[in-house]
C-alpha cells in the first residue's frame, strides 16, 4: 500500500525546483517526504520541473509527533546482537538520520539558489542525493516493519539539523561540514555495523547498510566537488578553508579511526581530516 501524503502547506504546484524542495521540507509526513523527493527527482530529469526558482526554505523542516526527539545520552542503546530490540534502535536510529539527509539535500538545492549563481550540475548532483536519501529511508522503514516496529517508535536525537542552521548562511560552509564530516562520518562506522548485523544473523539489514555506505560514497564525492567549486570560485585553498570552517561551525574535534579507503574513494584527502582528529 501506498504511504499517505499529507497535503503540502501551500496548494500552488511546485512549478520550480524550489518550490518543489519546499513542498518536501514542508511535509511533516516522513513516507510522504521520501514519495515527493523521488517525484521531484524524477520530474526534474525528464524536465517537468525545469525552472530552478527563488523559493525561500523554512528555518527547519516540519516534523511529525513522533519520535519525540530527546538529548544524545536518553536515547535508546544500539546493542546488535541476537535481540532484535537493540537491532531496532540502531536501525531506527538510521532511519532518523536518513530523513535529515532528505531535508538537508533539498535545503542546501533551496536555500543557495537565490544567493549562490550556481550550474545546472550543482542541482543534478543534490537531487541525486536527494533521491538516494529517501531510498534509504524507505529501506529503512521496511525492515523496521519486518521487524515488527516503525519509525517513531522510539525517541531520537534531536540535534541533527543544528549543523544545517549553523551554516545556513555560507555554502562554503554547509559543504564542509555536512558532506564532508557527518556523512564522512558514516563511511568510518557503517562497515563495524554491517559486521556486527551479520554476526546475528541479520544479512537483511545488513545489506540494506551496504546499499547506504556505497552511495554515500557518492555524496560525501558530490559534497567534496562543491566544495573545491566554491573555494576555487572565491580563490582560497581548499584544505585550508576546510580546517577553518570546520573549526568554527563544527564542535569538537573530528573522531577517527578514519575509513579512509571509503574516503579515498569519495575523492577526500586524508589532509583535510586528519589534522582536525583528537
Amino acid at each position: 500500500m501506498s504511504p499517505e501524503i499529507e497535503k503540502p502547506h501551500s496548494t500552488r504546484a511546485a512549478g520550480t525546483l524550489t518550490q518543489a524542495a519546499c513542498e518536501i521540507l514542508c511535509s511533516a509526513d516522513p513516507s510522504g517526504k521520501a514519495v515527493l523527493s523521488a517525484r521531484a527527482a524524477a520530474a526534474w530529469r525528464k524536465g517537468a520541473i525545469s525552472e530552478v526558482g527563488a523559493e525561500i526554505p523554512p528555518v527547519r523542516p516540519a516534523r511529525p509527533p513522533r519520535p519525540a526527539l530527546r538529548l544524545p545520552r536518553d536515547v535508546p542503546r544500539r546493542r546488535v546482537n541476537s535481540n532484535p530490540a537493540g537491532r531496532i534502535a540502531l536501525l531506527h536510529a538510521l532511519a532518523h538520520i536518513e530523513l535529515n539527509a532528505i531535508d538537508l539535500a533539498w535545503d542546501v538545492i533551496a536555500r543557495f539558489a537565490a544567493t549562490d549563481d550556481l550550474p545546472r550540475a550543482f542541482y543534478d548532483d543534490w537531487i541525486g542525493v536527494a533521491a538516494e536519501e529517501a531510498k534509504h529511508f524507505t529501506l529503512l522503514s521496511r525492515r523496521l516493519a519486518a521487524l515488527g516496529s516503525f519509525y517513531g517508535a522510539l525517541p531520537a536525537h534531536g540535534g541533527l539539523w543544528e549543523a544545517a542552521e549553523a551554516t545556513a548562511h555560507d555554502l562554503a560552509a554547509r559543504l564542509a561540514v555536512v558532506p564532508l564530516v557527518l556523512e564522512a562520518r558514516g563511511l568510518d562506522v557503517t562497515p563495524a555495523m554491517v559486521v556486527k548485523l551479520r554476526t546475528a544473523g541479520d544479512d537483511a539489514s545488513a545489506d540494506i547498510l551496504d546499499i547506504i555506505h556505497d552511495d554515500e560514497i557518492g555524496h560525501v564525492a558530490v559534497g567534496q566537488r562543491w566544495f573545491a567549486y566554491c573555494c576555487d570560485r572565491a580563490g582560497e585553498a581548499p584544505v585550508r578553508a576546510f580546517h577553518t570552517l570546520v573549526r568554527r561551525y563544527f564542535k569538537g574535534n573530528l573522531k577517527p579511526p578514519f575509513n579512509r579507503a571509503s574516503r579515498d574513494r569519495a575523492g577526500l584527502p586524508h589532509g583535510y581530516y586528519e589534522p582536525l582528529a583528537r
